[in-house]
Parts: structure tokens; sequence; C-alpha cells
């Protein structure tokens, strides 16, 4: 099992994606992220991951564009969200993106506020901050 997750991780860090800011906030309106909140998940996904799909936080556990924890939201650690680890880490951020959706879900039921779950929103939570990051997108 181990062999199969390393050799999936080194395959997606093969066919990583960098995104750019414009590029990554149609990506998540597409995939159905709400207009007012892309601003703020743009910057979340910068300051996690400067737009990076293979990022790997070995201290934490966490994995790809949104640096998301192993321990709860994927396995082998967790697997609230239904997928391994290593899908996060590959240039298709279709599966990122609804397991984002779980994770803000969750974290708005029992704290409130589902960016929460994110330890750099606090540095995203302002209006004019987040929007900054799409001001030149034309959404």
């Amino acid at each position: 099992m181990k062999k199969i997750l390393l050799i999936s991780m080194l395959f997606a860090y093969a066919y990583c994606k960098v995104f750019n800011n414009c590029e990554l906030a149609k990506n998540l309106l597409n995939y159905g992220l709400p207009k007012d909140q892309i601003g703020t998940w743009v910057c979340i996904a910068f300051k996690e991951s400067s737009y990076r799909t293979n990022v790997i936080n070995y201290s934490s556990n966490c994995y790809g564009l949104f640096q998301i924890r192993e321990q709860y939201w994927c396995s082998p650690g967790g697997n609230a969200c239904g997928l391994p680890c290593s899908n996060l880490l590959d240039d298709n951020i279709y599966d990122d993106v609804q397991c984002v959706k779980t994770i803000y879900a969750e974290f708005q039921r029992i704290r409130g506020n589902g960016f929460l779950a994110w330890d750099t929103y606090p540095a995203c939570k302002d209006y004019n901050t987040a929007n900054s990051y799409i001001s030149n997108c034309h959404l």
C-alpha cells in the first residue's frame, strides 16, 4: 500500500500544475464555489501552496492546492472526502474542490465559519484583501 501511495505521489508530482490567480478563480467558479467567496479561496490557495497542486507538507500531512489534512479528510489517515490524498496532488482540481466544499460545510456547521478550517484564512478574511487576488480576472 505504501509503495502504491509513493508511486502515485511521484506521478502526481511529475504532472502538477501551477495556476495563475485568474485561471484558478475561473475553475473554482466552474466547479461550483460561490462567486462572493472566490477571492477568499484564491487567497487561501496562494497562502497555502502558491497555486501549486503538488505541495505536500510532511510535518502536518497536508496535501495539494488547499493543503488538505490527511488526518481527517483523505486516506490513508482519514477519509471524510472519500479520496486518497494522492488525488489532491494532480492537475485536476475538481476532486480538490469537492473536498474543500465538504470541509467548509463541516466547519460552517461546527464553528459557524467554514473558512476557519484553514490556518491562512485570517490573512484572507478582509474583503479588500481577498478581492485583490482576483481584481484583474474579469469574473
